[in-house]
């Protein structure tokens, strides 16, 4: 072992190099995510004489980190809605409302993706559970089945840009910033990014002719709005306790597990026997996220002790101005997200990242919602694009098929994008 350290600690760069490439070809592999990053570690590790049980000790202490609690909460509050029903009355609502627009009912999947967003934490989520209501209605009311699927997996971005959001969780851990902060910092962004979508929806249904203006009708609204209440009380307890500083996000990730619970439920009796299902498929997503932060983590840990942070920033100081730096990272951000599993690039980018943008005067919390809109849509930019691939999954449409209805919706979600950076206000109103 100390002959197989010497030999890697003899050129250090080139060592650094190989290890960086064979990462690459194993991950263009089709290697989990996972098993490329421990690789990469544990070589770098050994090369820099860092020592390997580090990587047990720091994976073990950092998943230990209190704020982190919130996220397997999260996820299962997603799945207690979606099992328990309440989503579907959530669409229902977005349906009657939106009945007078043009594309009403692709506008009506944008909508409920946001209002599932703002009880569940998580991107998949939202695409798998609304998918499966949304997509089905919008091809019986003649829209392409793809725009369908493509619609419904645009419209799951929205599911780490509304609070409450894994994500959101995890960044604050990384970066060390308070996840009630970028909770009251995401409203706005996650609005007008849902705007955006909408846009590109009705884009499409002008283009093809699709979903024709329909009557508003007010009770048919306060029918929905009524069938519709379990849910509406889901986000105004969140925001309630959260917004309202009650509680802290971890906390109020657990009131509202257990409100989904037993809103879902013990009130509607026939989804009790569903209960246990629900907790083995949210302790199975857990199962797969945890891992993978435990190691970027570590993976963070090496970069900084090979000085992976200055040399980024060396770099980015030679694109001069304060908005061409940041304009360097979105990009750098954009091409990180659609190729990587956000979490990692969350992880390993934005403790390098961030003290940049504070540097060059932009504030913390402003760029966290730069940060973690740019990794919303590389959910939904090929090659990885996770959203895709559920939305793929959950219909049998070939991933390479919805490709094709992207652009409108990477157009505008990119000029929002671009509004959320230059407007500091849409993410510091609520500060």
């Amino acid at each position: 072992m100390d002959f197989i350290i010497q030999l890697l600690s003899a050129n250090l760069t080139l060592t650094l190099w190989l290890v960086t490439i064979t990462t690459g070809f194993l991950f263009i592999a089709g290697v989990p995510i996972f098993s490329c990053v421990v690789f990469w570690s544990l070589i770098a590790s050994m090369a820099i004489h860092f020592p390997v049980e580090n990587i047990g000790v720091s994976a073990y202490q950092d998943l230990q980190k209190y704020a982190l609690l919130a996220m397997p909460l999260f996820i299962l509050t997603g799945d207690l809605i979606g099992a328990g029903g309440i989503a579907r009355k959530l669409s229902m609502l977005a349906r009657k409302v939106l009945a007078p627009c043009r594309g009403g009912l692709a506008m009506a999947t944008v909508a409920t993706c946001s209002t599932f967003a703002a009880i569940s934490g998580s991107n998949s989520a939202t695409v798998a559970t609304i998918g499966k209501i949304m997509i089905p209605e919008m091809k019986d009311q003649g829209y392409d089945f793809e725009f369908a699927a493509t619609t419904a997996a645009a419209g799951g971005i929205v599911g780490i840009l509304i609070p409450p959001s894994v994500l959101m969780i995890i960044y604050g851990v990384s970066v060390g910033v308070n996840a009630t902060d970028l909770f009251k910092a995401g409203v706005l962004p996650g609005i007008t990014v849902s705007i955006a979508l909408a846009m590109a929806t009705l884009f499409w249904s002008i283009k093809h002719d699709w979903g024709r203006p329909e009557k508003f009708d007010i009770k048919q609204v306060v029918g929905a709005l009524w069938g519709a209440r379990l849910g509406l009380g889901a986000i105004a307890l969140i925001l309630f306790i959260v917004y309202g500083g009650i509680s802290s996000p971890t906390e109020a990730s657990g009131i509202a597990a257990v409100y989904c619970l037993v809103a879902g439920g013990f009130l509607l009796p026939k989804n009790l026997k569903r209960i246990p299902e629900v907790f083995l498929s949210s302790g199975r997503v857990n199962g797969i996220l945890a891992p993978v932060i435990a190691v970027s983590i570590v993976l963070q840990q090496v970069f900084m002790m090979i000085g992976v942070p200055e040399m980024v920033e060396n770099f980015l100081a030679l694109f001069g101005s304060k908005y061409m730096v940041m304009v360097a990272m979105m990009f750098a951000i954009t091409i990180a997200g659609s190729l990587m599993e956000a979490i990692s690039i969350c992880i390993i980018l934005a403790p390098i990242l961030a003290p940049i943008a504070v540097s060059i005067g932009f504030d913390p919390i402003h760029f966290a919602m730069i940060f973690i809109v740019g990794l919303s849509i590389g959910f939904i930019t090929p090659p990885f694009g996770l959203d895709l691939f559920v939305a793929s999954g959950i219909t049998g449409i070939p991933y390479e098929r919805l490709i094709r209805w992207l652009p409108p919706f990477l157009i505008f979600v990119g000029i929002a994008w671009i509004i959320i950076m230059l407007t500091p206000w849409l993410s510091l109103a609520f500060l």
